[in-house]
């Protein structure tokens, strides 16, 4: 297999002491490239030292998540534009809306959210998207920008159907990761994953979060890591009714258009 993990937190500290292992392990996994997530102004910076480390297998995206939005500030918006600049950084965010745990005041997150899409406008980077239960607001959020913006990523989709064909008729991605195999929150994503076309369909494990619970033997210390993209893989193509194989070239295909990656094995 050739699979695309297009979110990973490889720059998180759990990762710290043996990452040439785990991207080894990715490796053996069929897993030959990988979008190292940037989620706040250090981690952006963390993610492209990465991906310049690592050639060929890591890209980058720069962004502020919204858990870090009060941190979003002019001087922000100026550190990522610099850092979208650069070659190996292939899309805008991890940015948009979290009303879950709203580790940062809503005012706020709808504020840094719109300084970086305002940002992507510029650029002309594919945009990296959270949300989670801010469905109205992220879409009128999004209204605004209609036009201006290259391609989107709603990266690690867990919300329900309506919002996924709401995010479909816009012609936007859907990342899907091992929530799906989460029996207690992500059952009901296995009923339209099928529907999802296969030119808007991409994976990702957003390690070291989200191990999926069907992973056996399930590893002791809990950690997420890109090699079970495999695993993520084979559960989404059971779900669509597909061969694994056909599932995981399409996803790969798509994800490469997207980031606008080389092919495997080309820095």
């Amino acid at each position: 297999m050739d699979l695309i993990d297009i979110g990973a937190n490889l720059g998180h500290e759990s990762f710290d002491h043996d990452l040439d292992a785990v991207l080894a392990r990715a490796r053996e996994a069929g897993v030959s490239r990988m979008v190292v997530t940037g989620a706040s102004r250090a981690g952006s910076v963390r993610a492209l030292e990465l991906a310049r480390a690592h050639p060929g297998l890591l890209w980058a995206t720069a962004g502020v998540h919204p858990h870090h939005a009060v941190e979003c500030t002019a001087e922000a918006i100026a550190e990522l534009r610099a850092l979208q600049a650069e070659p190996e950084v292939v899309a805008a965010g991890e940015c948009g809306l979290d009303y879950h745990r709203d580790f940062s005041p809503r005012p706020a997150q709808r504020t840094a959210f719109e300084r970086q899409l305002e940002l992507a406008a510029e650029t002309g980077l594919p945009v990296f998207l959270h949300q989670r239960d801010a469905h109205g607001d992220f879409m009128a959020i999004l209204k605004d920008f209609e036009g201006r913006l290259g391609p989107l990523v709603v990266h690690c989709f867990t919300g329900t159907r309506e919002e996924c064909f709401d995010y479909l008729d816009q012609d936007w991605h859907i990342g899907i990761t091992g929530w799906l195999c989460d029996e207690r929150r992500g059952r009901h994503l296995r009923e339209f994953v099928k529907d999802i076309p296969a030119n808007r369909l991409m994976i990702e494990t957003d390690a070291p979060y989200l191990l999926p619970r069907t992973v056996r033997p399930m590893p002791s210390h809990r950690r997420n890591e890109p090699m079970y993209l495999a695993h993520i893989v084979e559960e989404l193509a059971r779900d669509r009714g597909e061969p694994v194989a056909t599932v995981a070239a399409a996803t790969a295909a798509t994800a490469e258009a997207f980031f606008r990656l080389p092919p495997a094995g080309n820095p």
